[in-house]
């Protein structure tokens, strides 16, 4: 597992190459605030050999925190990551592996039939009750995510995962009520506080899509204070003091989605009901959250001549579009790490470059919104 002492020599040996502030706390140490995520690709061997080469590089660029999930191209990402961090020369201890569990993971490609497969695989081996099922592939049950723990620890080949991540816990709110999912999260929460008291992981969060971004009446919304009071109650129910090991959240950010930072739909730690709400960065600078963006490019809609907005891109560094989009999504004040995605080698070269530029300060972040 990362280690403050390898977290903070890695940050000692690549530092010098980047801007200021390109390494960030995180977990033990610290991380880069840049990321590397496995979301896109196809599920094919050659897909696979290029995240291989893409990983290899980052790590030995200066790029110390990958992300990836169970279900990522069809459950073949977790597999290459693991590959990819044990081959490297960079020691695992100074790599932050992250993972997610959630959505049911297909066996290394598409079947012809999904429904049949999840039937199949999961529900009639008693994996997963029907009940639990949300949308026909998402469960957060905590026996389900107990199960997908160890297949990932499996899969990645590692001893601890640095932070494990539920993932996309409002996909449960299309099939049950928002109290009925932070009763989910609270118990899927206590298997997560014990996996961690074990050394199976050493932090856990919840990577979410639309959760904390929403309007707070819209359907797929959760409180960020309800969810960490739930970590708190597992924290409790688990461990012998009041210590807890919900460490960080993912949401998606970029200059095109910038909910996180202009939408005050979170009521602050602490506050009561009736406290003027804050963003959900806001709230989790205030809580000791870290937060890791995802869709920091747009996909690689940002990454294009005009995608940015002419006076906002005039104020970020960078050479290319895809870097100043980069830049932004981590110069918004409380972000952790931005992760984007590369198995392209050039691709990779490019966003790791986006570190050597100073982000925006707080100040000058906050004037792109006046």
């Amino acid at each position: 597992m990362a280690t403050r002492e390898a977290l903070w020599d890695y940050r000692d040996e690549f530092g010098d190459a980047f801007g200021r502030t390109y390494f960030r706390r995180f977990g033990p140490g610290v991380t880069s605030s840049i990321g590397l995520g496995t979301y896109l690709g196809a599920p094919t061997p050659a897909v696979d050999d290029a995240y291989r080469e893409a990983i290899d590089l980052a790590l030995r660029s200066g790029v110390n925190h990958v992300d990836t999930a169970a279900n990522y191209r069809c459950g073949r990402a977790e597999r290459v990551v693991g590959e990819a961090v044990r081959d490297s020369p960079i020691d695992r201890d100074a790599v932050v592996v992250a993972t997610k569990g959630g959505f049911l993971p297909f066996d290394g490609e598409r079947p012809a039939d999904p429904a049949a497969f999840v039937r199949e695989r999961f529900v009639e081996p008693g994996i997963v009750a029907p009940d639990d099922l949300a949308n026909g592939s998402h469960a957060i049950a905590p026996d389900y995510l107990a199960w997908s723990l160890d297949r990932s620890l499996d899969r990645l080949g590692v001893d601890t995962i640095d932070c494990y991540y539920v993932h996309n816990p409002e996909t449960q709110l299309g099939t049950r009520s928002r109290s009925a999912v932070y009763d989910q999260l609270e118990a899927a929460f206590e298997v997560l506080e014990r996996r961690r008291v074990a050394g199976d992981i050493g932090a856990y969060g919840v990577a979410t899509w639309d959760a904390f971004r929403v309007p707070e009446g819209e359907e797929r919304y959760l409180s960020l204070a309800e969810v960490l009071s739930r970590a708190e109650a597992a924290g409790e129910a688990v461990g012998p003091d009041d210590d807890h090991g919900f460490e960080a959240i993912q949401l998606p950010f970029n200059v095109a989605m910038a909910d996180a930072f202009t939408r005050r739909n979170q009521r602050p730690p602490g506050g009561g009901a009736d406290a003027e709400p804050v963003s959900a960065l806001e709230f989790a600078h205030e809580a000791g959250l870290s937060v890791v963006t995802s869709a920091s490019i747009g996909q690689g809609e940002l990454a294009v001549d005009g995608a940015i907005p002419s006076d906002v891109d005039a104020t970020l560094a960078g050479e290319t579009p895809a870097q100043r989009a980069l830049n932004f999504a981590r110069s918004a004040p409380g972000v952790t790490s931005s992760l984007v995605g590369a198995s392209d080698l050039d691709h990779l070269r490019e966003n790791v470059a986006a570190g050597t530029f100073d982000p925006l300060g707080a100040s000058a972040f906050d004037a792109v919104f006046e």
